[in-house]
């Protein structure tokens, strides 16, 4: 069997093609499109291509699987697939060597591939969350500008600043001097509606995804955003290991008799661990209805304080999300048992 490794550049990217005894067969260079790298791979007998995780890789392997071949998409972080990368001097050519070098005797750790359907919601959600991201930083020009003038934009929610903003006695110049701020936040409106409709259209479509919304402060849009980033519950041993995966986990310096654990590792997707913080202040300042969720942080902002705590709930939501999701059930409320 013959085995091969890409290593992905934007432009350009090396393959290196080998034996079974490490011989090399085939080592050059192509440009980094479809049509490039099917004529470099269609033709050949089925062999083994190892492609480090990234950008690009998704479609890369796809377009090697259509020539007949498997594809490995690989943890970056694996050490031990780095062999000859690990010294001082660092080329392209070197790294595509100790990738072929890795496939050939299966030195690697293959990432986790994510399902096109949550490719898509991954897409979507990216998108919308870019969107508001550009409305919030128009609106923070727009008050910032007002305020130079003393003037002062009041409170309100993002989709009523053009309102607001309308009926303020505004010399003439400043007004004409906004005009593109407030263009700019009148077009963004209903691109961010439509995007916030789609989500919440599949949230509507998808079963996993409406059992999730059962458990308290969890929206549409934090509910499609956890399904989109774990993809499937199966590819974790327990919800420990989806908690860890979503950065939601103390740091730990642990040796010997020291035991020392810091602040959350913040590791893996930031959107959906910032959601769940947002949906566990939401637990914390609404009670009705989310009373042993309440009851919980509570007891602990009273020995830790509350900024701790509402982490804290964060994590916790997020497991009682793996759980709802693995069990196929809905969020049912656990009594609370009063003290003696």
């Amino acid at each position: 069997m013959e085995y091969g490794a890409i290593d992905l550049h934007l432009k350009a990217s090396l393959i290196r093609i080998v034996d079974a005894e490490g011989v090399v067969l085939v080592d050059r260079t192509v440009a980094t499109t479809r049509a490039a790298l099917t004529q470099v791979f269609a033709g050949r007998a089925p062999l083994r291509v190892l492609v480090e995780s990234g950008t690009e890789s998704e479609w890369v392997a796809q377009t090697v699987e259509g020539c007949g071949h498997g594809v490995i998409v690989a943890d970056p972080n694996y050490a031990l697939m780095k062999g000859q990368r690990a010294r001082r001097i660092k080329t392209d050519k070197r790294d595509v060597a100790a990738l072929a070098e890795a496939c050939r005797l299966g030195i690697y750790r293959a990432a986790h591939r994510v399902s096109a359907a949550q490719r898509e919601a991954r897409r979507v959600v990216r998108i919308r969350e870019q969107l508001v991201r550009m409305r919030t930083q128009t609106i923070n020009q727009l008050r910032a500008q007002l305020r130079q003038e003393g003037i002062r934009l009041g409170p309100g929610s993002a989709e009523t600043v053009v309102p607001r903003l309308d009926a303020l006695a505004l010399p003439a110049a400043l007004r004409a001097g906004l005009a593109p701020l407030r263009a700019v936040l009148a077009s963004l409106a209903p691109v961010i509606a439509a995007a916030t409709a789609d989500v919440g259209a599949r949230a509507s479509a998808d079963p996993v995804v409406r059992r999730l919304l059962t458990v308290p402060g969890i929206g549409p849009i934090t509910a499609v955003t956890y399904r989109a980033a774990l993809d499937s519950w199966e590819r974790f041993r327990d919800a420990s290991a989806a908690t860890a995966f979503l950065g939601l986990v103390p740091r730990e310096d642990s040796s010997g008799t020291r035991h020392r654990k810091g602040a959350i590792t913040k590791a893996g997707p930031g959107p959906v661990r910032a959601l769940l913080v947002q949906a566990a202040w939401v637990v914390w300042r609404q009670r009705q209805g989310r009373a042993a969720l309440h009851a919980w942080v509570e007891r602990l902002a009273a020995r830790r304080g509350r900024r701790i705590a509402v982490v804290a709930l964060a994590r916790r939501l997020a497991r009682i999300l793996f759980a709802v999701w693995r069990d196929e059930t809905e969020y049912q409320a656990a009594p609370i048992v009063a003290a003696a």
